[in-house]
């Protein structure tokens, strides 16, 4: 499917009149070759007049407008209509689909498939396969110094024209969904990246906030204690006892006041590492109130028939913390009651199932989850970009992790839970996420 995305970065101007410098001395070199070293003989005055006409063109708009301009969708069309119709009249005066230079129709065709919306291009690539047609059927002859007509076998001349328009119909294709891909890329990494960029914000201000109470604590209690003397000795001035009991009760405020906004903070900031099923009930918390139920299933995999009971301590990175957020909220966005949240690790790897009760994901999408722009479950009324999972996937990948996407069976809805619909696995190379190596950590169960 072909979408339209706006071309934000216009080609400016002075790029547009280099190219067509370029072409106007290859068709110049190309003409004088062609007459002065082969002898053939075509209307040499009417050609000149065609190229001179592009060089014209060209001066103009260096003239009319600053080189650093870029060009509108209509200005942008225009030239490549006019660079169509000039190449078109050039080839008509010799040979037309016989000249091997047809060749260079495509070149116009290509640059308004990378710059051009759809209406443009079609206007573009129409007109040039008007041409090569027209072309084919009608044009003037290029002849030998012993003016003999220079022409290719009929089926060769077809043959020649097919190609062109074949070209011009797959190429203007072809390049338009590679440039509106990397469009949706470039446009979907910068989403990931302001996202990423939030979360780190969010995490500095925390900072910020607990350095603030750590520091304004000391002048607070100073204050606290201060008036609480001055109430005692001004016990015999009932109204002057009573302004110091105010002023040590708003120091008390403003120190629980500044104890509650710093303790987020103090968290982000000093505790950068947690266990596994702290840092993805934190990622679910903006998520438990919204009228579903999420369950929780932690346990270790057994591996070798023993059961490891240490539950991992893992780095608390904003993308991990986004990403997963991310994930829930897509899970709790289309269950119809009940999101598990499964977790297990082994002795190399720490898995996350995130399973909900939903419609699942369509069949057709699923080798196509995470793609930019691509809205992978639909529900009526529900809006988005489908950027959602594409900046999931991308942030936990970048953080090492592997993940897969999968429809629950619809068997397993017998026994109740969140089973049948979405299903993403995560699973990560233990070596990667794990704060402290396994094998560093004292077990508990051994402690003296």
């Amino acid at each position: 499917m072909l979408r339209d995305f706006g071309r934000r970065n216009r080609v400016r101007l002075k790029t547009q009149i280099l190219l067509r410098w370029i072409a106007v001395a290859g068709q110049t070199g190309a003409a004088l070759v062609a007459a002065l070293v082969y002898g053939l003989v075509f209307p040499t005055g009417l050609v000149a007049i065609t190229i001179g006409a592009a060089g014209i063109a060209n001066l103009l708009a260096a003239f009319l407008m600053p080189a650093t301009r870029r060009l509108s969708e209509r200005e942008s069309t225009a030239m490549l209509v006019f660079d169509v119709a000039q190449l078109s009249v050039l080839l008509w005066l010799t040979g037309g689909i016989d000249n091997p230079f047809a060749l260079l129709m495509l070149a116009p065709v290509t640059i308004a498939a990378t710059m051009l919306r759809l209406p443009g291009l079609l206007l573009v690539g129409g007109l040039a396969l008007v041409s090569v047609t027209v072309l084919w059927l009608w044009s003037l002859p290029i002849l030998s110094p012993q003016m003999t007509q220079l022409s290719p076998p009929a089926l060769l001349s077809f043959g020649f024209w097919l190609a062109l328009a074949v070209g011009i119909i797959f190429i203007g294709l072809y390049v338009r969904r590679v440039t509106i891909e990397m469009q949706a890329m470039g446009d979907a990494l910068a989403a990931t990246q302001l996202a990423l960029s939030r979360e780190q914000k969010l995490t500095d201000l925390g900072g910020v906030v607990a350095a603030a109470a750590h520091e304004l604590g000391t002048p607070l209690a100073t204050i606290t204690l201060t008036a609480a003397e001055l109430a005692d000795d001004l016990s015999d001035s009932p109204e002057l006892a009573e302004d110091a009991a105010l002023i040590r009760a708003q120091a008390i405020r403003c120190r629980d006041i500044l104890r509650s906004m710093g303790r987020a903070g103090k968290e982000d900031t000093h505790l950068r590492q947690a266990p596994l099923e702290a840092v993805v009930r934190e990622a679910a918390e903006p998520h438990l109130a919204r009228g579903r139920e999420v369950v929780f299933a932690v346990g270790a995999e057994p591996e070798n028939g023993e059961e490891t009971d240490e539950q991992p301590l893992i780095h608390r990175r904003p993308e991990i913390v986004h990403g997963l957020r991310n994930l829930i909220q897509n899970a709790v966005d289309f269950s119809e009651s009940r999101v598990e949240i499964d977790l297990s690790w082994t002795a190399d790897s720490v898995m996350v199932k995130i399973e909900d009760d939903g419609p699942g994901f369509p069949p057709g999408l699923i080798g196509r989850i995470g793609d930019p722009f691509m809205r992978s479950r639909r529900r009526p009324g529900y809006e988005g970009m489908g950027l959602g999972l594409f900046i999931a996937k991308t942030l936990l990948e970048r953080s090492g992790a592997r993940l897969s996407f999968a429809n629950g069976g619809a068997q397993l809805r017998a026994r109740g839970a969140a089973a049948g619909g979405a299903i993403v696995m995560l699973a990560w190379p233990r070596d990667k996420l794990e704060a402290v190596p396994a094998a560093s950590t004292p077990n508990p169960h051994f402690l003296p």
